[in-house]
């Protein structure tokens, strides 16, 4: 079997898909690529004239988009026809946790992946690579195979044949477009070679052949859940170390370059902070718990439940010891609220630390004021009350509680900062870093408190004003 492609399908217009197949799209000029996907809204956000508009914010996706975008890549609501003409189709939809059923709360739900299999066997034509890219458990290639193969028996007049690959995707959001470019490796999992060596030259139009790695199919899904696992856990155990810090005088900075100068633990995502986010993280470490669970593995469940629990527990002592330092209470108290999405250079604010730090802090009473760069005021409170709410049409401010407390979006940071008791530093956006303190001191109800979770400050320009600080990891400073 000779595979020539052509025509690359991606089922999933979302912060994988996009980006993935802008970046597919730059480096294969000869291969049309048409990203597909139910919402005609997102379909239409990523078609917006104005290129700064598009959903998804990555440095240097949009400037992408606009190479190739029309060219060799194109945005469509129109799936059958894409997937008729597909000789690649990319699976790039979402997986979330289950809510409901067995295993809810750690398996995940993969509703829109069997839903994506369906749809392939029904419209695809001849030979088609399928390619899992969105995050899975273990053995779901297995069963996109028996859905292809059983949807694909009833027909009987178009002789369609599947080879199915794990190809899962490797990256930091806010840097994905630089992960995709000069990506550490590209991992291809499957059991016949020559549909592997076929996505393989696609990747090696830009990635040097020693980076391509080849596996088997469960190999490669179950390296995807792990590689977030144990990153995950070096979050977890850092900001271990910050409580121990604190109380002891170390420096977390310090600590963590001492330790991250052993090249036998290296220093990436030694970084403290107020607890992990983004789509992969939480949702990987539940569907690995549940994996163990299900096999009788109970101790290596419990060994990865505990990151879990240390995530949680982040949030949670934030909150207390906010609480603690602004004398045993928040309520009507104006804190300001600096970063909602999980981390800069992203709008992403999916598991954001943010969402439960703002909720907890509200519910002690709090009036919040939030500011970020590039989530919108729509985006929080959609996050914010989910669960009470679909739609709000007063997007300025919305009382829950019968009005006992209330959050304000503001662009402006003085307006942000006036008459505030608190500032929380929650995302490490740049702004921040060039914040002057001294005239933000002045606009502050005294005494005024800095809290910072991302150790983004300055402590040489602070410590010449009167502020009160805390810096994760490092000593508490009272005026």
């Amino acid at each position: 079997m000779n595979l020539k492609i052509s025509n690359i399908c991606c089922i999933g217009a979302g912060y994988v898909g996009g980006p993935t197949m802008a970046v597919v799209a730059k480096n294969c000029p000869n291969l049309t690529i048409e990203v597909v996907d139910l919402s005609k809204k997102k379909i239409n956000d990523w078609n917006n004239i104005d290129i700064s508009k598009i959903p998804v914010f990555e440095p240097g996706l949009a400037e992408i988009i606009k190479e190739v975008r029309g060219k060799n890549l194109f945005f469509s609501d129109k799936i059958q026809e894409s997937i008729e003409k597909a000789d690649i189709i990319f699976i790039s939809v979402n997986t979330p946790t289950k809510q409901k059923g067995v295993g809810a709360g750690k398996a995940s739900d993969l509703k829109y992946i069997e839903n994506c299999a369906r749809t392939v066997a029904r419209y695809s034509k001849g030979h088609t690579i399928v390619v899992e890219k969105s995050t899975i458990p273990v053995r779901t290639a297995e069963v996109i195979k028996k859905i292809l193969e059983s949807n694909n028996a009833i027909d009987n007049e178009d002789k369609k044949t599947f080879s199915i690959l794990s190809n899962p995707e490797f990256l930091a959001e806010g840097s994905a477009i630089n992960d995709l470019q000069n990506p550490d490796r590209i991992l291809i999992g499957g059991e016949e070679n020559e549909a592997k060596e076929t996505l393989a030259k696609i990747y090696s139009q830009w990635v040097e052949p020693n980076k391509i790695i080849f596996t088997n199919l469960w190999s490669s899904e179950l390296s995807k859940l792990t590689a977030n696992a144990f990153l995950a856990q070096r979050i977890s155990s850092i900001n271990s170390i910050s409580a121990v810090c604190e109380i002891t005088g170390a420096n977390i900075d310090e600590v963590a370059k001492a330790v991250g100068t052993d090249n036998r633990i290296g220093n990436k995502f030694l970084k403290t902070g107020p607890g992990f986010g983004g789509s992969c993280f939480k949702k990987d470490l539940l569907n690995l718990i549940y994996l163990c669970e299900h096999f009788g593995l109970e101790k290596v469940a419990e060994y990865w439940e505990s990151v879990l629990k240390i995530n949680d527990w982040q949030k949670e002592r934030i909150r207390k010891l906010m609480v603690e330092k602004l004398f045993g209470s928040i309520t009507n108290k104006k804190i300001a609220v600096l970063g909602f999405s999980f981390k800069a250079n992203t709008n992403d604010t999916r598991e954001s630390p943010s969402i439960e730090i703002v909720r907890s802090l509200l519910e002690e009473g709090a009036n919040i004021y939030i500011n970020d760069p590039k989530v919108s005021e729509k985006k929080i409170t959609q996050d914010l009350y989910f669960e009470f709410i679909k739609e709000v049409d007063d997007l300025n401010k919305y009382f829950i509680n019968e009005g006992s407390n209330y959050w304000t979006y503001s662009k402006d940071l003085e307006i942000v900062f006036k008459n505030c008791d608190a500032i929380l530093i929650l995302t490490e956006w740049e702004e921040y870093k060039k914040i002057d303190w001294g005239k933000t001191y002045k606009l502050m109800r005294k005494p005024a408190w800095v809290f910072d979770t991302r150790g983004v400050i300055n402590q040489e320009d602070i410590s010449k004003t009167n502020f009160n600080t805390w810096i994760v990891g490092k000593s508490i400073l009272e005026n």
